[in-house]
């Protein structure tokens, strides 16, 4: 699986260009990094690849995921995951329901989806906290729920939109060996927005930067 964009330009209302044209290749495992000053448009081009660029703004070169091109299928089709920063789980789920919301629809039956529930709980260091409220959670606690929720859906590729920043020194280290050893373990391409050259020398891959 590999993430490939082509000369991927995004441009506003008034047709004023905010980036582009870009073109990059990620390789399966690999992380990217994106960086550049606020407003250079880094969270747009991350609405771009995952179709949820907002009305107003238009775009032109492609979009492939593993040579099948995805610019013009709707973000549910696409197959591609999204990490925020703050990991948004929802306050009226448990831990391990939040979990299963993102089950892809392949996993059937209910005794199949809570054991990739329970295996992504133990892989994410939060075996049985399963029945847990997710404020009762740590930061770093919510954080790696987040992720799994996010590859419980089998993306074929991830998007990381600052998912460190709210973090601590140490936590954020954490953190980063964390999602990125997950990412290389299951070999997807993934994209790294963030402002810290440290999570851009922690990911490895080539580094893209916007000028704004």
């Amino acid at each position: 699986m590999s993430l490939v964009i082509e000369a991927l330009t995004v441009r506003a209302a008034d047709g004023a260009a905010l980036f582009g044209p870009l073109t990059l290749c990620i390789a399966p495992g690999e992380v990217a990094t994106v960086m550049g000053p606020s407003g250079a448009g880094k969270s747009t081009l991350l609405d771009a690849i995952g179709g949820h660029l907002a009305p107003g703004f238009s775009l032109s070169g492609r979009v492939l995921l593993s040579g099948r091109e995805v610019t013009r299928l709707p973000a549910e089709a696409r197959r591609i995951g999204l990490m925020f920063q703050d990991g948004l789980l929802f306050p009226h789920l448990s831990v391990a329901d939040n979990l299963a919301f993102g089950l892809s629809p392949r996993i059937r039956g209910r005794a199949a989806r809570r054991a990739a529930v329970d295996e992504a709980l133990a892989l994410a260091g939060l075996r049985g906290l399963g029945g847990r409220d997710p404020a009762t959670l740590s930061g770093g606690q919510r954080a790696r729920a987040a992720l799994m929720r996010t590859l419980l859906a089998r993306p074929e590729a991830l998007l990381l939109d600052e998912p460190f920043s709210g973090l601590d020194a140490a936590l954020r280290a954490e953190m980063r060996r964390f999602v990125f050893d997950h990412v290389r373990a299951r070999a997807i391409p993934a994209l790294l927005v963030t402002h810290d050259p440290e999570d851009a020398a922690a990911a490895g891959g080539p580094v893209v930067t916007l000028a704004g």
